[in-house]
Formats: structure tokens, sequence, C-alpha cells
């Protein structure tokens, strides 16, 4: 007798569908076979099956099972196809009426007792499922509570492989999950309570407003300055400055998330934008993603979000080269022996790196001029030609840290970082682009049109500077930010002068 049951198979933040095919063959030996390009965690399913069967209750098959995932040319891992095989060697059996279960998308990892375990990937499998048009989803109870935010597609939460069989035959329904969008929004004010606020830092006023632009065009920044400046502490504050998630935004950082194996109860992704600050250690492909089933990495990770590089100089050079294109494109492409998938990555990029070796800047340093030579240039050229903001930040004194008042507040910042936001998406409505840093060369010329005076003035800083032209674009995108600030529907000289002031950096203080 053969039966089917539909689940799905992760591929990078996405699902595709999977069948599952029970076959039970002659009497005999209690056999199963897996074929369809199973990892070992899938080989493995049989033996958690057959346990799981035994103790909830039913008998295990004396006869050879023949369980076929497809399509076979798919490579297969994980152990969220425990639920759909032991859910169709019972109706190939016969021990269970199982006449709808092609109806259902399911999925669950399923430990020895027959009780159900979370597995990844929960937001992609309710996607899956409402574009195949099925009934609903079955899933264990905490992967559940992610795929509920789909919308479009009953999802149930089954704690069990016997409540799993008594819902599908009817015999006891279980009540689909809802309201999930509604949860994060209503938290929203509650944890915002309980994050860093801007009002601690103390002075570093050029560079609080240098991150307010950053942030009001979604522009990458690099702080430089001596340990004890504050680099840290304002780069973990300023997803408390940057717009509310919109639900499709929301949505994409979740799919990412869930996809790598992490929950709504990991890392507050319920109402936060995500800030990413990995080790200086960290390997290229631990960075942008990859393995031997293609993943994300730290880079699709900080999508929606910032990515906070501290002691940039530190990490490999081919570590940091590998975000070139990235940064470019907003995404990265990754290609292995199992496939080639293409992940989102549209970050804001965060830096922060000392002046010199010992961490001082021209006064106070014992490191020589070659010495601190080759510790900027580990950053290179290309690189830092696609950071828009290079910034010092200076030591405090003593009786500046005793005496300075509290900065503005992040909701202060917010506000006006928001009303840029606003500026920019009714000026891009009809654009792919969504904020000034992503404009396209012909959205440039449209959008950030200077005069002959201004032309000249910033023809003579790329000159002084030996700016690239990318550079030059760059320039002009966070001149158009900063008018966006001011409220300006043109850019003017002010906000030009200020946007080529962030890159008086480039020789000076890194190459």
């Amino acid at each position: 007798m053969l039966s089917v049951a539909i689940s799905g198979a992760l591929q990078g933040i996405e699902a595709v569908g999977v069948a599952v095919e029970v076959n039970s063959g002659e009497e005999g030996e209690p056999t199963a076979v897996i074929v369809g390009l199973p990892t070992t965690a899938v080989k493995e399913s049989k033996d958690r099956v057959y346990s799981a069967l035994t103790n909830s209750g039913f008998e295990t098959p004396f006869r050879r099972m023949t369980i076929n995932l497809a399509p076979g040319h798919l490579r297969k891992e994980g152990a969220l196809y425990d639920l759909p095989i032991a859910l169709g060697v019972l109706a190939a059996t016969g021990q269970a009426p199982l006449e709808d279960l092609e109806d259902y998308l399911i999925a669950g990892e399923l430990s020895l007792s027959g009780e159900t375990r979370p597995v990844r990937g929960g937001l992609a499998l309710a996607t899956l499922a409402r574009e195949m048009g099925k009934r609903g989803v079955l899933l264990p109870e905490k992967t559940a509570r992610e795929a509920a935010l789909v919308e479009g597609v009953p999802v149930y939460p089954v704690r069990s492989l016997d409540e799993a069989i008594r819902f599908l035959t009817g015999v006891s329904p279980i009540a689909p999950l809802g309201g999930g969008l509604e949860m994060w929004t209503a938290e929203r004010a509650e944890q915002r309570a309980t994050e860093h606020d801007f009002a601690e830092v103390k002075g570093q006023h050029s560079v609080r407003r240098a991150v307010e632009v950053a942030v009001a065009g979604a522009h990458n920044i690099l702080l430089i300055g001596p340990p004890g400046s504050g680099k840290s502490m304002i780069a973990k504050r300023i997803p408390t400055i940057m717009p509310d998630l919109l639900p499709e935004e929301y949505l994409e950082i979740l799919r990412i998330y869930s996809a790598s194996g992490k929950t709504l109860e990991m890392d507050g992704l319920v109402v936060r934008r995500p800030f990413r600050s990995p080790h200086h250690t960290i390997s290229d492909v631990g960075l942008i993603g990859g393995g031997s089933v293609p993943g994300p990495g730290e880079i699709s990770l900080a999508h929606n979000g910032v990515l906070f590089l501290d002691e940039l100089p530190e990490f490999q050079r081919r570590t940091l080269e590998v975000l070139r294109q990235p940064l470019e494109d907003g995404e990265v492409t990754i290609s292995r022996s199992a496939g080639r998938i293409t992940l989102p990555a549209q970050f804001m990029l965060v830096a922060a790196m000392n002046p010199s070796p010992d961490g001082y800047g021209k006064e106070g340093t014992r490191s020589t001029a070659a010495q601190i030579q080759r510790y900027r240039s580990r950053v290179s050229g290309p690189l830092l030609d696609r950071i828009d903001l290079h910034v010092e930040a200076p030591a405090l004194s003593v009786s500046e840290l005793r005496t300075a008042r509290p900065g503005e507040s992040s909701a202060v910042i917010r506000a006006r970082v928001q009303a840029a936001r606003d500026r920019q998406a009714a000026r891009f409505r009809k654009d792919r682009a969504k904020v000034n840093a992503h404009m396209t060369p012909r959205l440039i010329r449209k959008y950030c049109t200077i005069t002959n005076d201004q032309g000249n003035l910033l023809e003579a800083a790329m000159e002084r500077l030996r700016l690239s032209a990318r550079a030059y674009d760059r320039v002009l995108k966070v001149a158009r930010t900063i008018a966006d600030l001011d409220g300006k529907e043109a850019i003017e000289t002010p906000h030009l002068l200020e946007a080529i002031q962030y890159r008086s950096l480039d020789r000076d203080a890194v190459l």
C-alpha cells in the first residue's frame, strides 16, 4: 500500500515542496530504506520514527518499507521529515485512516516518546503551504508560533505524533494559531523602555550628528577613535534611532532567522531591528554564509538592521573583501555543490577602528609612521570607498565626562530620522530604491542635482582628497540625506560641505 505526505526542504531562506512517499512491501524483517538524496540525519529518521510509533501505541510494521523523498535530485537534511514519515507509515500499513494526508504540509522532529520537537524554517514552510494551496500546516508548537505570522494559511500546532493523528482523523480538532503580526506592535513600546538610549552618550556631538545622517539615509559609517571614546557605545544605540520595522521588513528578518534555527524568543526579534557584532576572528563563510548546505551568514542575519565590525583592521583582509559585493547589491549569492542560493543582505555597516596599532591618535601614540601605515592599510581602498561617512571620535577628558549634560534621547533623534525617511519614501515611491544610500546612478542624476559652483567645489575636494568616482556618488547621496534632514528640496552648499567633510579621513586618517 502506498501513501503520500507533503513536506518541504529549505533552500537558503526559501522552502521547496517535498513529497514523502511511503510504500509498504512484503511482510518480514522490519526494515526501512530511505531514498531521495538524504543526509545522515534523515537516514536516522527511521529509528526515531519506529520508536515513536511504538511509544505512541502503534505497531512497528514487520515488513519492508521504502520511503522516497521526491524530487530525488534535491538534497534533504535535518529531522523535519520525522513526522510526515511516521504519518506515511501509519497510512501505508492501514493503522490510521489518513485520507486527507496530502491536503496538509507537515514537518517536525520526533522524540523517541512520540513528542514533537521544533525545526528550522517555520515561516518558509508556511509560505510554501500557502503557495501550494494547502488546507493548513502541521508543525511542532514552537515552530508553529512563528509560522502563524504568515497570513492566508491555517497553522496547527501539534505536540505529539498521537495528537497529529487524532487531528487528521477528525477525533480531536485543533484551533489554528493566529494574530501573529499584532503581537510585535503591541510589545514595541514596552520593550523600548529596556533599550539603550542615546541620552546616555556624553559629548561626541559631531559623532552623534554623523550617525544621525547615516541612519537617515541608510549610509555605511566608519568611526575612528582611541579606546574609550564611545565608539561601541554609540554603535549599540544605532538601532534605537532607526525607523520602526514595517510588517514586510519584519517578516523578511524572521524568515532569515527561522531558516538559521533561531526562534521568536531569541534576541528580541519580535520588536527590534537586528544588531550583529561578529568577532574579528570570524571566517568569510561565517560572515557571508555558506557551508555544505548553504545557509545565512552574519550579513544576512543583519538584514534590515546593523552589522557592527569592531576593530575593523583586525579582521582578515580576505574576510573584509567579501563584503564588497553585498554592500553594492544588497544580497549575496552563494554557490556550493549542494546548490546555489541568493540571500538578502541589505544592512547598514557600522565599523570602528583605532587610529593606530596602540590605540592612540597623533598625540600620545608610540607607534612609528610605518607601523601606523601598515595598520591602516589593512582596510583596502575599494572597501573604504563603500563606506559613506568616516568620522573621528576623539577621547573625552575626565572633566568632560563629569560635567557633560545628557544628549538628546533616541526618541527625539528617531523622529527626525523618520521625517527624513518619509521624504525619501515619497521621492522614491515609483522607484526600486527606498532610501538615499540605494540610489542608482540614474536616480543620483535625477535627485542630486547641484549648481555649477557646487560642482566646482566638489571637483576641488575630489582632487585634494583623491576620491574615486564611487566616492563622488556617495558624497552626493550623503548631501541629499543632509538636505532631507534639513527639510530642503534642493542640495545647498552647506549640505555639500558637510558631506565632503565626512570623506576627509579617506587619505589622512585611514590610508
